[in-house]
């Protein structure tokens, strides 16, 4: 305090006495800088008997009424003053187009408000739906499932999508438990799991462990945390330090010691982390389990060649007599359908679909079984037939590989229900039934056996 105190005492005179510099001379003193701009003003006008007078405003705004808030209204100011002025007729032309713009701005926004508006009726609609749905399948048909399930009524009200609150409950009962999993066992083979994650991370190289197989190596750690950071990468959920990380994770790993013959295939984490977003972890895994033992998922995640192409073969059937012209268009250029179904199938729409969608196509899958799977696919491709009936092998490829984002249920539904799953008054299940007994007497008659 001192210290500054006595500075300012030596340097108050300096600064009165002493005047101010710049670089070509001498300015007034600094205590001039302090004056008001007023009494400067004051100060000259005395000086020299003269009234100072501002300077005049730009010509370029003189007739300018407003300030033009974009550059869309800039039609309408003047030139500047060393350009023509312009003509009445340029001036009302401009005049015109502004208006048109204008108005054609209302236009939008009125149309845009218009499309908010239909989209809060379509939603508060749907949610009403939902909720007396809800109440519906609460009430009536959850307490009486075996005998309500087959029923028509019941059967119409699932094709609308089940509501989220009863999806997971329905979803287990439709899947149905014929391996008899407990809680109990799932938390048996996850605390194996939990072992064998920890003799592989004490070792330096899962090959080095004794009498590990092909499945336990292909279920190893490594690949499942590999497949999880890119299970609905968007949701952030299942990212490491996500809530429902650990949780898959867990899953995935008691399935693996559960089912060592299949162990763990890419794509099974996207129907697994379905499946814990409508269910408990317990429940899930039983879910997990059974739904993976249904003859087309096991034939697709064992990689049974053999019935693989009996599928696609049922469903080149069905994708003639529905879309003709498409499936020509695709056997023109030798696209064959493992090129697309595969990665639907193995992750049962989940990874190509929106989520909501998805779960959709989950809710009539339940019911249906593996041929709505089938039909979906068709659905898919009759939705967009125009579009790949204009494009090459590459681009539909490409194209089926990562469908739009902006695909909604209303249409795609609408398509699926459009899609009979009739060949000559066959159904699915005898289509792939014929399938299975030719392929069953072509064995037979190329058998080294019958020919010696």
């Amino acid at each position: 305090r001192n210290f500054f105190t006595k500075r300012t005492k030596e340097l108050k005179p300096a600064v009165q006495s002493a005047p101010g510099w710049k670089l070509f001379g001498k300015v007034p003193p600094r205590e001039n800088l302090l004056k008001d701009s007023k009494i400067i003003q004051q100060e000259y006008e005395a000086r020299t008997g003269r009234m100072y007078k501002p300077p005049p405003p730009s010509a370029r705004r003189k007739n300018i009424e407003f300030e033009p808030l974009s550059t869309t209204a800039l039609i309408l100011e003047d030139r500047p003053a060393n350009l023509p002025a312009k003509s009445v007729e340029e001036a009302l032309r401009h005049r015109q187009e502004y208006d048109e713009m204008v108005a054609e701005a209302k236009k939008r926004e009125i149309k845009e408000a218009h499309k908010r508006k239909k989209i809060m009726r379509e939603r508060f609609k749907q949610e009403e739906n939902i909720a007396s749905a809800m109440v519906i399948w609460v009430n009536e048909i959850l307490p009486n499932w075996e005998g309500m399930r087959a029923t028509r009524r019941v059967r119409e009200l699932w094709w609308q999508g089940l509501p989220p609150s009863v999806r997971g409950k329905v979803w287990s009962l439709a899947v149905g438990n014929e391996l008899n999993i407990t809680p109990e066992l799932y938390e048996i083979f996850l605390s194996r799991a939990k072992e064998r994650w920890k003799s592989f991370s004490e070792t330096s190289s899962e090959n080095d462990i004794e009498g590990a197989s092909v499945a336990d190596r292909e279920a190893s750690l490594e690949l499942i945390k590999l497949d999880i950071s890119r299970t609905f990468p968007s949701l952030y959920i299942f990212q490491k330090g996500g809530p429902y990380h650990d949780l898959l994770h867990s899953v995935l790993g008691a399935y693996t010691c559960y089912r060592p013959d299949v162990g763990y295939v890419q794509g099974m984490s996207f129907i697994a982390a379905v499946l814990i977003l409508n269910l408990e972890e317990a429940d899930a895994f039983i879910a997990f389990a059974n739904l993976l033992n249904k003859p087309c998922q096991l034939a697709f995640f064992r990689v049974d060649h053999s019935m693989m192409l009996k599928y696609f073969a049922a469903f080149e059937v069905f994708f003639e007599e529905n879309l003709p012209k498409l499936f020509l268009h695709f056997k023109s250029y030798s696209l064959s359908p493992d090129i697309y179904l595969i990665d639907w199938i193995f992750t049962l729409y989940s990874k190509s679909l929106p989520l909501d969608l998805a779960c959709r196509v989950w809710d009539v899958f339940c019911r249906d079984g593996e041929e709505f799977l089938f039909r979906t696919g068709l659905g898919i491709l009759r939705l967009y037939e125009d579009i790949l009936l204009q494009m090459d092998f590459i681009h539909i490829a490409q194209f089926l590989t990562k469908l739009p984002e902006d695909i909604t249920s209303e249409k795609l539904f609408s398509c699926i229900a459009a899609i009979q799953m009739q060949n000559s008054n066959k159904k699915w299940a005898q289509v792939f039934a014929s399938l299975m007994k030719d392929n069953k007497e072509g064995d037979k008659n190329h058998s080294p056996a019958l020919k010696s």
